[in-house]
Formats: C-alpha cells, sequence, structure tokens
C-alpha cells in the first residue's frame, strides 16, 4: 500500500470527505491537501494554454498525486494524477450499460462522457451512456447546501431509473454528488468517486 498520497481539490469540502474515508480504510496514511477552487472557476469557459500548464506544472511536483476534481481531470492526468473518475468509470463500463451519468456541472459532461466511452472502448463494449443533467441543482452545493444537495439529486436519480428500467448502473460525475448515493432508492448501483479512487491511489483493492 501506498504511505501518502497527494490531493488536488478545487472546493475545500473534499478534505473533510477525503480524511474520513482514509481514517476508515487506511488509518495512518498521510493525505496532502491542494485546494484551488480558482482552478474549476477559469475553467468554466474551457481550460486556456495558461490554466493548463498551470495544473500540469505544479500537480507534475508531486508524483502521486489524485485529482478530485472532474472538470480538471484530463489536464491533472496529463501531469501524471489518477483522476478520481476513472476507477468509477471502468467499473461502470464493466456492467455493459447502458450506465446513467448524473452531472451538476456542464463543464464535467464531455470530460465524464469522454471517460467513460473509454473505459466502455478499454472493456471492449459498445459505449451505452444516458447522460442526466442537473445543473440547477449546482447553487445548492455552491452555497453549502450540501444535506439538500444530495437529497434532491438522490430524487431525480430514483426518477430517472424507473424512467429508463435498462440502465445497469448509475455514475456520479463528481466528487461533490458523493452523499447522493446514500439516499437513493434506486434497484441499480450508484457508483460515487471518493472512495473507488482513493482505494485505487493507495494500491488497494476496489470494492
Amino acid at each position: 500500500m501506498t504511505d501518502d498520497l497527494t490531493l488536488f481539490h478545487t472546493a475545500s469540502v473534499h478534505r473533510t470527505t477525503f480524511t474520513r474515508i482514509a481514517a476508515r480504510i487506511a488509518p495512518g496514511v498521510q493525505l496532502t491537501h491542494v485546494v484551488r477552487p480558482d482552478w474549476l472557476e477559469r475553467a468554466q469557459g474551457g481550460i486556456d494554454a495558461t490554466l493548463s500548464a498551470e495544473i500540469q506544472h505544479l500537480i507534475a511536483q508531486s508524483p502521486n498525486a489524485l485529482c478530485s476534481c472532474t472538470t480538471i481531470g484530463e489536464e491533472a492526468a496529463l501531469a501524471g494524477a489518477l483522476r478520481i473518475d476513472q476507477p468509477m468509470m471502468d467499473l461502470a463500463a464493466s456492467t455493459g450499460g447502458p450506465v446513467l451519468m448524473a452531472y451538476c456541472l456542464d463543464s464535467t459532461l464531455e470530460p465524464s462522457r469522454a471517460l467513460l466511452t473509454q473505459a466502455f472502448t478499454a472493456a471492449d463494449k459498445p459505449a451505452a451512456i444516458q447522460p442526466l443533467p442537473l445543473t440547477d441543482l449546482w447553487p445548492l452545493f455552491a452555497s453549502g447546501q450540501t444535506d439538500q444537495f444530495a437529497q434532491q439529486i438522490a430524487q431525480r436519480i430514483d426518477a430517472a431509473v424507473e424512467q429508463h428500467p435498462t440502465v445497469t448502473c448509475v455514475v456520479l460525475a463528481q466528487a461533490s454528488m458523493a452523499a447522493a448515493a446514500q439516499h437513493t432508492t434506486a434497484n441499480v448501483r450508484v457508483l460515487s468517486s471518493p472512495e473507488l479512487a482513493l482505494r485505487a491511489g493507495l494500491g488497494l483493492p476496489l470494492k
């Protein structure tokens, strides 16, 4: 198992999330948190060359890095970081699909869909992805109403699964959405990225 990990976040709330998970699955592991909310703000209009270089330069200095932000995940991966959603997408693709992919930021859609498509290709399966936009709920998270955010995501997912009975699993595209998995009553597995990514980053078995 890896003894330490540097996590790059674009929201400070993820510090608590990952620290709590690490205490449960890998007591004693050393986590270093780097929080850069400005990266997400600047990425909303697209990641330009200046932002790309800045992200890659900082992450390249941390050889065992995990990026918890989906929007900048591709840039982080270019610098050697593990994308938070990679293990989750691989697991989702293994179900065969169709996969219901819920997201709350427009900037998340394309990188998440591209990564899930790549996972389907690696699994030698046709990409079967049903996007579920929940962008109107993001202000709840941004204003600190995290419980309402999670509950409303769960309600929307439950309704969507009922409308799409052939769905094999649900993907919560952003780490900020993870708590919604505790509130759903969907009859399929709802995958969230934080614990899966932390396990992968630390070299622990995925569950």
